[in-house]
């Protein structure tokens, strides 16, 4: 029901963020979604990848800090108050939402949004409780 996540922390400066993807894709990694966020110093690329052990592997050799976190991918509807009606169910049961982004391929007729909670568990079964669709994550990491 997971999907791992790899987060590498980069410095805020030029060149590299192009570093970081000039390795993944010298090495076949194809990167399927991404978030990028950032301080005045560092920045922490979250991304979701086809081959996470040989990312995990090129990245370290090559200097970078990074690490594996388990994240959730839900089907978003993809209508006026989709998401609105998934983070209310999860606000039910006082489920706090760490931080998400969007998916860039939709499923049928929903979005899919990556959530990272601090009860992963109880998110889901929240999730599945209410009719949601939670991807698994050799179905993100094909798609």
């Amino acid at each position: 029901m997971q999907v791992e996540q790899i987060s590498i922390f980069i410095e805020n400066k030029s060149g590299r963020l192009a570093e970081v993807t000039r390795i993944l894709g010298e090495n076949d990694i194809n990167i399927r979604t991404l978030s990028l966020a950032d301080t005045s110093d560092f920045g922490i690329l979250r991304l979701i990848v086809n081959d996470r052990e040989k990312a995990c592997g090129v990245l370290k050799s090559n200097g970078f800090t990074v690490n594996r976190t388990e994240v959730v991918a839900v089907e978003v509807p993809d209508r006026p108050g989709g998401l609105s009606a998934i983070l209310q169910a999860l606000d039910r049961e006082s489920i706090n939402v760490e931080y998400m982004y969007a998916f860039v391929e939709r499923c049928g007729e929903n979005a899919v949004m990556i959530f990272r909670f601090d009860e992963t568990a109880k998110a889901i079964e929240t999730l599945l409780n209410n009719n949601f669709n939670i991807l698994p994550g050799e179905r993100l990491y094909s798609m």
